[in-house]
């Protein structure tokens, strides 16, 4: 049997565990009758697990007839992509050539005896859902780490246009704090401030150890122990099963958890964490500093330290929070939330 863990991003792995909560909400607001929202944006730190959840959510989509779920990137053409897919896809194409949709003037198909044709992507994709409409489709675009580049603006202004014309289409886009931020800033896209954020907290830890028992045959306690050193973050879960696989697959139960920190450590700062801790500007930085070197501290002994005001204090958290970097579920204090990013980032501090 291969690994059933993996190092790279953007593959679903044979063993992951699913945001149930999550995908059921958002899954179960788009088959509603009358969904309330029709984008959802996901986001959170580097390996949170945003890739799979959309792929969950398309996976569960798909298993009804009456879904369409369109995979794009954000460096394409995304609308044509879009037009493109629908246009060919089997078991609409003639719904379309009856409707005479003739979308030769954009490149897509062949041009129809007796039909005009359409030269705008805008109105073609209308005709097209309008078309869907009738027969009772949904689409879905899903759009994995989305970047504020000159194709995606385009597309969320035309996305704007197709949902207040009520047609049947929906949008799920993750990305990471900063790119959405930047993105919602463009002032022809505030659409997004109102799409429902949902920021990907660390996984169930009891989920995780029964993960690591199922696969390896563990005994509770030495799951628990391999739970526990992933912090719940999803990357973290998956290296840890990797390497543990590599290493000790043969006599899982021999060996030690610990045993593995040092390469560990050493794949988590040259896949993730060097990163992430390169990309903080300069503020967050010197706040994320203060807790490697210091642990767990005061929101007021921070704010002190780097001589900060409340607002001041109140923006950089919040983006720390949003990043995925920094706990603050305990009130007035702040401290590390990425499992041996304070082990592996005081290299960098000193």
């Amino acid at each position: 049997m291969n690994n059933p863990f993996t190092l790279s991003f953007g593959i679903e792995p044979k063993e992951y565990i699913v945001r149930n909560e999550q995908i059921s909400d958002i899954v179960g607001n788009f088959k509603s009758e009358e969904p309330s929202n029709h984008s959802y944006i996901l986001s959170g730190v580097r390996g949170s697990g945003k890739t799979v959840t959309l792929s969950s959510i398309a996976a569960e989509l798909e298993k009804d007839k009456k879904w369409i779920v369109i995979d794009v990137s954000p460096d394409m053409d995304i609308l044509n992509a879009v037009a493109a897919h629908l246009y060919s896809k089997r078991g609409l194409h003639n719904l379309f050539r009856n409707a005479k949709i003739d979308l030769s003037g954009l490149g897509i198909g062949v041009s129809l005896e007796n039909a005009e044709p359409i030269y705008d992507i805008t109105l073609a994709l209308e005709e097209l859902l309008t078309e869907l409409k009738k027969k009772g489709y949904r689409v879905l675009i899903a759009i994995d780490e989305i970047v504020n580049n000159e194709n995606v603006k385009v597309f969320a202004g035309v996305y704007q246009i197709l949902v207040r014309k009520k047609l049947p289409v929906f949008l799920v886009m993750t990305g990471l704090y900063e790119n959405i931020n930047n993105l919602q800033n463009v002032k022809t896209l505030t659409f997004l401030y109102r799409a429902p954020k949902v920021y990907l907290k660390p996984l169930n830890m009891f989920s995780i150890a029964q993960s690591y028992c199922k696969v390896f045959e563990l005994e509770k306690e030495r799951a628990k122990r391999m739970a526990t050193l992933t912090g719940g973050y999803a990357y973290a879960y998956q290296v840890l099963g990797y390497l543990y696989w590599e290493k000790f697959a043969k006599d899982p139960n021999g060996h030690e958890p610990e045993e593995l920190l040092e390469e560990y450590d050493r794949t988590l700062s040259e896949y993730v964490y060097e990163k992430i801790w390169y990309e903080l500007p300069e503020t967050e930085e010197r706040i994320v500093t203060l807790l490697i070197r210091n642990g767990r501290m005061k929101n007021q002994a921070i704010r002190e330290e780097l001589d900060l005001t409340d607002k001041q204090m109140s923006v950089y958290r919040d983006r720390l929070k949003r990043r995925g970097i920094i706990d603050v579920s305990s009130y007035g204090y702040l401290d590390i939330l990425l499992p041996r990013f304070r082990e592996i980032a005081s290299f960098w501090t000193e």
